[in-house]
């Protein structure tokens, strides 16, 4: 009995994407939560106000950078899904354990957000889009070894899709390592790579992401 269920469970690849594509829109939403608005009742003048915008304004380097970052991931994983004829059981909790990484992402950017200058918060902050990147990577690679993806798909397109993870985690890891120096080295790295991967301007040495 549980062979058949196992065997009709997770095919439905459209149920499977409208689900990523409900949290990725939740979770991107959440992001935006963690800017408040002054309190109206300290503000008095228009420079008060300038005052507490400036003051707010570090909180928009990590909401942008975590914006950029579920965009990123979110064209990456539709990318796979395009390319695949169907799916299975595995795949599908695969998949989920992926959007479970994404819902992690409010949290990350909120601690950021609280200690920007921490290089512990710094790190978790990486190892949520470390874990987005692994879970990405580990069920294109389940895909192909599973025979989920369309025979049209060529040795090429295979590669690219493993490039753009494996390059990605890279330049993360790069960006994160000039914590030791400055973390807003580091941070400034990381919305570079964003930008690249998100606008594509095709700068080199970065021509071949």
């Amino acid at each position: 009995m549980s062979s058949f269920y196992n065997d009709i469970v997770g095919k439905n690849l459209n149920r499977l994407a409208g689900l990523s594509d409900g949290i990725f829109a939740f979770a991107m939403t959440l992001l935006v939560l963690d800017l408040h608005v002054p309190d109206r009742a300290a503000i008095h003048s228009e420079s008060e106000l300038w005052a507490a915008l400036v003051v707010l304004g570090p909180r928009f380097v990590p909401y942008v950078m975590s914006f950029l970052t579920l965009g990123i991931f979110w064209v990456g994983q539709q990318a796979q899904l395009n390319v695949l004829a169907r799916s299975n059981r595995d795949f599908a909790w695969l998949h989920l354990a992926f959007l479970l990484t994404v819902t992690l992402m409010p949290f990350s950017t909120a601690l950021l957000s609280e200690f920007l200058l921490y290089r512990i918060v710094l790190l978790i902050y990486w190892g949520n889009i470390v874990a987005l990147g692994g879970m990405l990577f580990a069920s294109w690679k389940y895909a192909e070894r599973a025979g989920l993806v369309k025979p049209e798909v060529t040795p090429a397109q295979r590669g690219a899709l493993d490039r753009r993870i494996i390059y990605a985690q890279a330049l993360y890891a790069f960006g994160v390592a000039l914590c030791v120096f400055n973390t807003y080295w580091s941070i400034g790295f990381i919305v570079a790579v964003q930008l690249q991967y998100a606008i594509a301007p095709k700068f080199r040495p970065f021509s071949w992401l």
